[in-house]
């Protein structure tokens, strides 16, 4: 079983950045989809992005973060990031990582295996 430990959340003013990683434990990710979900205070988890395991890494992403947010991997490192830059107050959410369990693209289904890190993006 995998184990999921993001980082990297904090406090931004409007139109900063910040850097989301996720370090998965317990085996290897390189053969997997890999996704990040965030949930707001008060709202379900909605999906944000999800990256192929492919080498070059398809991508999708939900129409509120196109253009502003980017997943990428580092195999090697067993972990992936969420680079996200123009934040808006409403990206304010505790962010989660993600592994897709099969193989479909994109995926359907996801596991998740971490506590999230909390995103507050001020006005």
């Amino acid at each position: 079983q995998v184990q999921l430990v993001e980082s990297g959340g904090g406090l931004v003013q409007a139109g900063g950045s910040l850097r989301l990683s996720c370090a998965a434990s317990g085996r290897a990710i390189n053969g997997a989809h890999m996704g990040w979900f965030r949930q707001a205070p008060g709202k379900e988890r909605e999906f944000v992005a999800a990256i192929s395991w492919w080498s070059g890494g398809s991508t999708y992403y939900a129409d509120s973060v196109k253009g502003r947010f980017t997943i990428s991997r580092d195999n090697a490192k067993n972990t992936i990031y969420l680079q996200m830059n123009s934040l808006k107050p409403e990206d304010t959410a505790v962010y989660y990582c993600a592994v897709a369990p099969g193989s479909s693209w994109p995926p359907y289904e996801y596991n998740y295996g971490g506590q999230g890190t909390r995103v507050t993006v001020s006005s």
